[in-house]
């Protein structure tokens, strides 16, 4: 069962307490008695001693999940959505939730595993992120090392850079889109359906591909 946005938050404010600032418990002062506390209580995620209140282990996880959501939204604001710094944390607790599994992962993936938020805080690792890991150097490479008429589908695209970043989501580059390398001198170009583009060695190398014959990788 889906919780309400108010347990989320406070499900969200003890995970980071209790695994960033070491605080095994809060005391949950004026807020007793209050429905989102019970909703938590009744659903397994929290336990409530007198006035401390502390996370479970089911609570840890799903307060993981919620800051993991909350700190993707915020880098997707800042990063893709352009939105000004000081909206970009009262937007994103509204816009985390609406994330789900499979379009959390497809925007982490999108945005190149990002490792931090805006703010600097670390982002929880997900499955897509340990997933990259496994295939860094075995089927997946940035597109300027890949040989010429060797394709894929692109896997994430890795820059910091916003207008490099929207740049190539113009030109159709997005995660499991099939991508084909073309030409690699005097330019990197590159084909996506029936459309070739040119671009530089520092955009080609933010492009990763997921190859499909990842043997005939060029070795630099």
């Amino acid at each position: 069962m889906k919780l309400s946005d108010n347990a989320e938050e406070i499900l969200e404010t003890l995970w980071v307490r209790a695994e960033e600032e070491k605080q095994a418990s809060t005391d949950v002062g004026i807020a007793k008695g209050e429905p989102a506390i019970d909703e938590l209580c009744k659903s397994g995620y929290v336990k409530l001693i007198k006035d401390q209140i502390s996370l479970t282990e089911k609570g840890k996880k799903e307060g993981r999940l919620i800051v993991r959501r909350h700190r993707l939204a915020e880098r997707l604001s800042a990063d893709i959505l352009d939105v000004k710094k000081k909206l970009v944390h009262p937007i994103s607790c509204r816009f985390e939730h609406l994330l789900h599994e499979g379009l959390e992962e497809n925007i982490c993936i999108l945005l190149g595993h990002p490792k931090f938020c805006p703010h600097g805080k670390p982002i929880p690792e997900g499955e897509c992120c340990r997933k990259s890991k496994e295939n860094i150097g075995k089927t997946v490479s940035a597109l300027d090392r890949l040989d010429v008429n060797q394709k894929g589908k692109i896997a994430y695209i890795h820059t910091k850079d916003r207008d490099k970043l929207q740049k190539l989501m113009a030109m159709g580059v997005l995660p499991g889109i099939t991508i084909n390398s073309i030409q690699k001198y005097p330019s990197y170009v590159f084909q996506i359906g029936q459309s070739q583009f040119a671009i530089d060695k520092e955009l080609a190398s933010s492009i990763y591909v997921r190859l499909s014959r990842p043997e005939t990788l060029h070795k630099r």
